[in-house]
């Protein structure tokens, strides 16, 4: 499993061919994001997190994608501008890519293989608003919505996948960022 995610080629925001294998050793928290988003001003929570984490070994990694909604409709200049300016975003944004569908990129279709169910906040009712609107995943193990998050330890395993309205300073994503640390 490890040398299969480390292997996924990826491009970062600028364009370059990239893969995750920089961050071998190193805890990521993947997450697929959005500009136009309500969940939005969860990059300002995301870059505080890898703030206070990354000397330990923790890199967030952003994944523009405009499934949900058409809420991610800018070019990656576009959005790269909009993470810097709006909410000095420091870690890694990558190209926009599809999380889910037909065109599903390789990294979330292991990533959603290897952990079906996100760990949801307790009391949350997302997914039934989403339903109410006509906006329900098209499967139980489907992305939800922007800014899903999945966890991976040092070893490539993925040890955690936290639903969207779990916020980047929510007890149970943050310690489990410090348990994989």
């Amino acid at each position: 499993m490890q040398s299969l995610l480390y292997d996924i080629p990826a491009r970062s925001i600028d364009g370059a061919q990239e893969s995750l294998a920089p961050f071998k050793d190193k805890v990521l928290l993947i997450v697929n994001v959005a500009s136009k988003c309500g969940l939005t001003p969860q990059y300002e929570g995301l870059e505080k997190l890898y703030e206070r984490f990354k000397d330990k070994g923790l890199v967030v990694a952003g994944f523009p994608a405009n499934d949900f909604g058409a809420q991610e409709p800018g070019t990656n200049a576009e959005i790269s501008d909009f993470c810097h300016e709006n909410y000095a975003v420091t870690f890694p944004i990558f190209e926009k890519i599809a999380v889910k569908g037909e065109a599903q990129h390789p990294l979330y279709k292991l990533l959603i293989e290897t952990r079906p169910q996100a760990q949801g906040k307790a009391g949350s009712n997302l997914e039934e608003k989403l339903n109410g609107m006509g906006l329900g995943r098209g499967g139980a193990t489907e992305i939800l919505w922007n800014f899903e998050k999945f966890l991976v330890d040092r070893q490539g395993t993925v040890v955690g996948r936290f639903a969207p309205d779990v916020a980047p300073d929510d007890p149970l994503l943050v310690a489990a960022i410090e348990a994989a640390l």
